[in-house]
């Protein structure tokens, strides 16, 4: 039985996590990068979600806010989910979380990755956890058992082919913007815009696009007959909507904006005070913006367990057992997902587990719901 157990991240998942080691009686601390609970979920505040709240809520979350857990079928947007949810489930956690404190890497005390590779020595051995504090400060704590639910949106994929750096790319990074902007304060009104990526994301972001009569915006994607992730009967409303819309905009709908699927980005430069970007669809095309919106998915940050030995999938970046699992069972709905067992989450490295989006990787079908039975399998495992 772990003694003490380090949380990383205060999201849905991360919080989830906090719950079940608190019923159970276990010491342990959560550890969230961001100056409040939820801090990714905050980035998106302003989007409603595609599932209700009755989809948001687990029962374990449900039966720690009693009367006050919020239900129902109304769509919340993040920050209400953040206010709703997140911070009171924080406030039942008081004094486990550390806001404002980011988990750099995770080690094994006394051994490098390739140390004692199979034997009972690393379990032995406690993690040790590099942290940064607020104003520069960094310290070392350590943990039985680490859980890491830092998710993936923190982690953007990049612009240029290939997923690499474009050329460019990095000079000129203050002037991409990587996340869902709103866009009601007036910075995109006007603007020449190149919006990159085809998620639900980068439609939720033309949608909005659309409707600033002033904006003109190339809608470059990768894919050369994108189908934007539509289900059939899709029992979700506003997934069904944005799909649609989506649809609708490839299709000529909207004249400010100009779709050219099959495309990538080649490179980036500064030019007068605004961005030419080499665009390739076959030939070479340049476009001269004013600004980028690089919407291209994320996959969580494999940096933190470098020295640690988990086997990560090379296609998905998820751990292999859950990306093999997943990959048997490919095609459907996220909401036909359910989860694979806590055999699937275990890694070579023993008490080290990846839950949440981040452990599905590039598989976008993660649901919050599949997050909390990985809780109780990590949980099941941790105390047979």
């Amino acid at each position: 039985m772990p003694q003490r157990i380090a949380i990383i991240g205060a999201g849905p998942i991360g919080l989830e996590a906090a719950l079940a080691a608190s019923e159970r009686g276990l010491d342990f601390t959560v550890y969230e990068a961001a100056e409040t609970v939820g801090g990714y979920v905050r980035s998106w505040g302003h989007v409603r979600t595609f599932t209700p709240w009755d989809m948001n809520v687990s029962d374990r979350a449900s039966a720690a806010l009693g009367d006050s857990a919020p239900g129902g079928s109304e769509l919340p947007t993040g920050h209400e989910l953040a206010d709703g949810l997140l911070e009171p489930l924080a406030a039942r956690l008081d004094g486990r979380i550390r806001l404002g404190t980011r988990v750099l890497a995770v080690g094994r005390e006394g051994l490098l990755k390739h140390e004692a590779i199979g034997s009972e020595e690393r379990a032995a051995r406690p993690f040790r956890l590099l942290l940064a504090h607020p104003g520069g400060r960094e310290s070392i704590e350590r943990a039985d058992a680490v859980i890491d639910c830092s998710g993936t949106y923190g982690n953007p994929n990049l612009l240029g082919d290939g997923g690499i750096p474009a050329p460019g790319e990095r000079a000129l990074e203050d002037r991409i913007v990587r996340y869902l902007p709103s866009f009601d304060d007036g910075f995109w009104d006007g603007a020449e815009v190149l919006l990159t990526g085809s998620g639900h994301s980068a439609q939720t972001a033309a949608r909005s696009l659309a409707r600033l009569p002033d904006t003109k915006v190339v809608w470059a994607v990768r894919s050369p007959a994108p189908d934007w992730g539509a289900v059939e009967d899709d029992p979700l409303p506003e997934r069904a909507s944005l799909n649609a819309a989506a649809a609708a905009i490839a299709g000529g709908e909207s004249p400010g904006i100009e779709v050219l699927p099959g495309t990538v980005t080649e490179s980036l430069a500064e030019r007068d005070g605004r961005v030419a970007v080499t665009l390739r669809n076959g030939g070479v095309d340049e476009v001269v913006v004013d600004r980028i919106l690089a919407l291209n998915g994320g996959v969580g940050d494999a940096s933190i367990y470098r020295q640690l030995q988990v086997h990560e999938c090379y296609a998905t970046c998820g751990p292999m057992k859950l990306a093999a699992a997943l990959l048997a069972n490919a095609g459907g709905d996220c909401l036909e997902q359910a989860s694979h067992g806590p055999e699937t989450l275990a890694n070579p490295e023993p008490g080290f587990f990846i839950l949440g989006a981040k452990s599905y990787g590039r598989n976008s079908q993660f649901l919050l719901s599949i997050g909390w039975q990985q809780v109780d399998d990590v949980f099941a495992s941790l105390l047979p």
